[in-house]
């Protein structure tokens, strides 16, 4: 400006400013603006997955938003973080990437006074994203203590072959509940989803193949055990089929006997009946009848002394009726 002044003095012309400095300090503001609007609009809108939870702090006071979908927020103001709802996981007793066992979290002993290498597996997820956020600086690592402790100290209540072995949900389940219960107490926002024994082994060769040669013995057993119930199963229906058939056999020479013992019963007390009317004549039909039972193909025939008729004795049937029609002529 200085030389543009000089040149007045000395009646030279001023030469004017050029137009293309104003345009490019134009520009440059409209680049600014353009770079603010940006990012006040990425720092107001943000997308909210299914899988995540929003907390959003407004002058320190959180919120929590859950709903999925494009929000937002005041910029600068509110401060958004975002925290999974998925369930995840970590590992106690070996690296996860590598499969190498970390001897100082998996070798526990057991109440019989023997150690075990055991690993598990945590699963966790987030309840109360607020609390999870304040409530502790690491609340994963907490859990994991948690779990540690009380996995030594719930093993250490079981013997080595319920370890390896059969005790394993058992052991699971307790884990589990007393973990449960001391999350309620220290509120840190997550919960327990499951925790499970990866794998429970002793830890020297020899004794691991002592514990194999076990296991295949209980389960030898177990399959000789179920092969018998099946034998019994099928066994078992026959014999009570052939069992109430001859109970049914038996009822029924039961029945038999007994109506047979009831008509025996009543003829003899309808020959009594007789016997007390006719005694002579009942005692000798009966004699009659037993003699025709004894020889039934013989012939009786009774003869007269000289000259006298020749009566038929045996069989009764012409006897009888001769003895019945005398009989009534007699009566009558």
């Amino acid at each position: 400006m200085a030389e543009d002044f000089g040149n007045a003095q000395y009646g030279d012309t001023a030469r004017p400013r050029r137009p293309g400095k104003k345009a490019g300090i134009g520009l440059t503001i409209f680049a600014l603006i353009v770079i603010i609007v940006l990012l006040v609009g990425m720092n107001s809108f943000y997308q909210l997955n299914e899988d995540e939870y929003a907390v959003i702090t407004t002058f320190g006071h959180p919120s929590v938003i859950s709903e999925p979908g494009l929000k937002f927020k005041i910029p600068f103001i509110q401060q958004k973080t975002i925290v999974s709802k998925a369930t995840k996981g970590f590992t106690i007793g070996y690296d996860s990437r590598t499969g190498e066992s970390i001897t100082s979290e998996s070798v526990m002993i057991t109440v019989d006074y023997n150690f075990v290498n055991v690993d598990f597996y945590v699963e966790y997820r987030v309840t109360d994203p607020v609390k999870y956020i304040y409530n502790s600086a690491d609340p994963v690592n907490i859990l994991k203590m948690l779990c540690q402790s009380y996995i030594r100290d719930t093993i250490g209540l079981y013997n080595v072959d319920d370890v390896i072995t059969t005790g394993k949900s058992e052991i699971q389940a307790s884990i589990k509940a007393k973990i449960l219960e001391r999350l309620e107490k220290e509120d840190l926002g997550i919960t327990l989803v499951n925790i499970t024994i990866q794998d429970a082994e002793p830890p020297t060769a020899q004794v691991q193949e002592a514990f194999k040669a076990v296991e295949t013995a209980k389960q030898e057993a177990e399959t000789a055990t179920n092969n018998a119930n099946k034998y019994a199963n099928e066994v078992l229906p026959a014999a009570q089929a052939d069992a109430d058939e001859i109970l049914q056999q038996a009822e029924a020479y039961k029945t038999a006997r007994i109506n047979d013992a009831t008509g025996q019963a009543s003829r003899f007390s309808k020959l009594y009946e007789e016997y007390s009317k006719y005694p002579e004549i009942t005692r000798q039909r009966l004699y009659y009848e037993m003699i025709t039972k004894v020889f039934p193909d013989v012939k009786v025939y009774i003869m007269g002394n000289e000259g006298a008729e020749v009566s038929t004795m045996l069989p009764l049937d012409d006897f009888a009726s001769r003895e019945e029609t005398s009989e009534g002529r007699t009566e009558k």
